[in-house]
């Protein structure tokens, strides 16, 4: 699932639905509908297992995509393949007719989609083989690479596909495990503050801040605060 802004629709919408079904649910915090139908297009959405991608929208802070899609009343879900909206709807449908809805825009599981299932890292490769540029097959295999200690090897792998936040997730841990990684919360903390202090000349020190604010995830309370600071001492 993404969050998507007026700056980044065309990149992770437009061109994004070239390589998969992006489904696009237009929203706001005020609308009782839309909080209703946004926990149904994750759940229906996620069990796609990537063969389908959520893009949501908030109309409020997003004008351009709104006026592009001529939305009147919301949720308005626009489906998009190919960079054009092959299917829509308006209003919070139940769950069945949601899975009926992202049903027919999901492609057939591939043969390298049900080597990715078995998950291990001979399935993993040979899934590869079929298909270079399966993206669940990298970050699955890179992340057992991860564990393994071939790291670098996880890195080169994630440079096949586009960024996606699992993909950054990933080399973040890659790069991490290739050092010394932190014991524990408070190591963690200490070796941020001490971070923060060479982020703006160091470029090793800034991409290892940003990798432990990866791996922090965006439920820690650190990561919003250490964002702030570390934008505070670069600009």
């Amino acid at each position: 699932m993404a969050d998507v802004t007026d700056a980044t629709f065309e990149e992770l919408v437009l061109k994004r639905s070239h390589q998969v079904p992006v489904v696009v649910d237009l929203w706001a915090e005020w609308c009782g509908p839309c909080r209703t139908l946004g926990p149904i297009l994750e759940k229906v959405i996620g069990a796609t297992e990537g063969r389908v991608e959520l893009a949501k929208v908030d109309v409020d802070a997003n004008p351009a995509v709104s006026s592009a899609f001529r939305v009147q009343s919301i949720p308005a879900v626009f489906a998009l393949a190919g960079g054009k909206v092959v299917d829509s709807f308006i209003g919070a449908l139940p769950e069945h007719q949601v899975k009926a809805f992202v049903d027919g825009l999901a492609p057939a599981k591939s043969e390298a989609d049900l080597l990715v299932e078995k998950g291990d890292e001979a399935s993993l490769r040979r899934a590869l083989e079929l298909d270079p540029g399966h993206s669940g097959a990298v970050v699955a295999l890179a992340e057992l690479l991860v564990v393994a200690g071939s790291s670098e090897e996880a890195l080169q792998l994630l440079a096949r596909v586009p960024e996606t936040a699992e993909t950054r997730r990933v080399a973040a841990l890659a790069r991490v495990a290739s050092t010394e990684a932190p014991a524990g919360a408070d190591d963690r903390t200490a070796e941020l503050d001490a971070l923060l202090e060479r982020v703006k000349d160091d470029d090793e020190a800034r991409q290892r801040f940003v990798d432990l604010l990866e791996l922090l995830g965006p439920d820690d309370p650190r990561t919003a605060q250490y964002r702030k600071a570390l934008t505070a001492r670069l600009f």
